[in-house]
């Protein structure tokens, strides 16, 4: 009998714990045992070693092109900050660019425009976390009046993963063996192994976003630690 592997990863924006489960399967007619298929978490933990924070300006002005022009003018002295920090422009992203009429509003009126906020977000991930907050806090000395995040993540997590597996394998094998004892049996050898799931969800470490322009605050983002799991299906003989 060839013995066959599959192993294949399935994406998942977010993780949910999967305690460990077992199912006993009739066992097709060519395989002389029983069937285990047993469902197990492996698990590993890292640092986080990569923040990504949104930060921009948010800019009002009595007309739209005045508003635009002064967005645009405080957020080139923020890219240009972050450039200086040592921020490489592969880690430097424009994810939104709005203009939005303000209305005066009164009862049995039509509302009344009464200027132009013009708002330029943009995606930054930090390589160096120790010095994310300081660079925020100069961000800000800029003119960046809105920060959201950070979002900690790990920039390389294959040798996380695999660590996982180790582990949810090495479970699944105890694992087995016990329910082969339970029932008079023992494990003959593995069957196929499936993954299910893959790491887990970045952290929101928290967020900020307000007009900060006079802010002098020291600000520190802590990595702390996350968990790195991994799922897999593990299909044993029993004879």
């Amino acid at each position: 009998m060839r013995l066959y592997l599959n192993l294949f990863a399935l994406a998942a924006t977010t993780l949910l714990p999967i305690a460990a489960s077992a199912q006993v399967l009739p066992a097709p007619a060519l395989i002389d045992g029983t069937i285990l298929e047993v469902v197990s978490e492996g698990k590993t933990t890292r640092a986080p070693d990569l923040a990504v924070i949104n930060t921009g300006v948010v800019t009002q002005a009595p007309t739209a092109a005045g508003a635009l022009s002064d967005n645009a003018a405080r957020v080139k002295r923020v890219v240009a900050a972050l450039k200086g920090a040592g921020v490489a422009d592969r880690d430097i992203r424009t994810t939104n660019i709005s203009l939005q009429p303000q209305y005066r509003y009164a009862e049995n009126t039509p509302p009344a425009i009464t200027g132009y906020q013009a708002s330029n977000t943009v995606s930054v991930r930090f390589r160096d976390i120790a010095r994310a907050g300081t660079i925020l806090d100069s961000l800000v000395r800029e003119g960046a009046n809105q920060i959201d995040g950070p979002t900690l993540s790990l920039d390389k997590p294959e040798t996380a993963l695999d660590e996982a597996r180790a582990d949810a394998v090495a479970k699944a094998r105890v694992r087995a063996g016990f329910y082969a004892r339970l029932a008079g049996l023992r494990v003959d050898r593995i069957l196929s192994i499936s993954e299910n799931s893959g790491t887990s969800a970045p952290i929101m470490a928290g967020a900020m976003r307000e007009n900060m322009a006079a802010a002098d605050a020291n600000t520190k983002v802590i990595p702390g630690e996350q968990d790195v799991t991994v799922s897999l299906s593990v299909r044993f003989l029993l004879k």
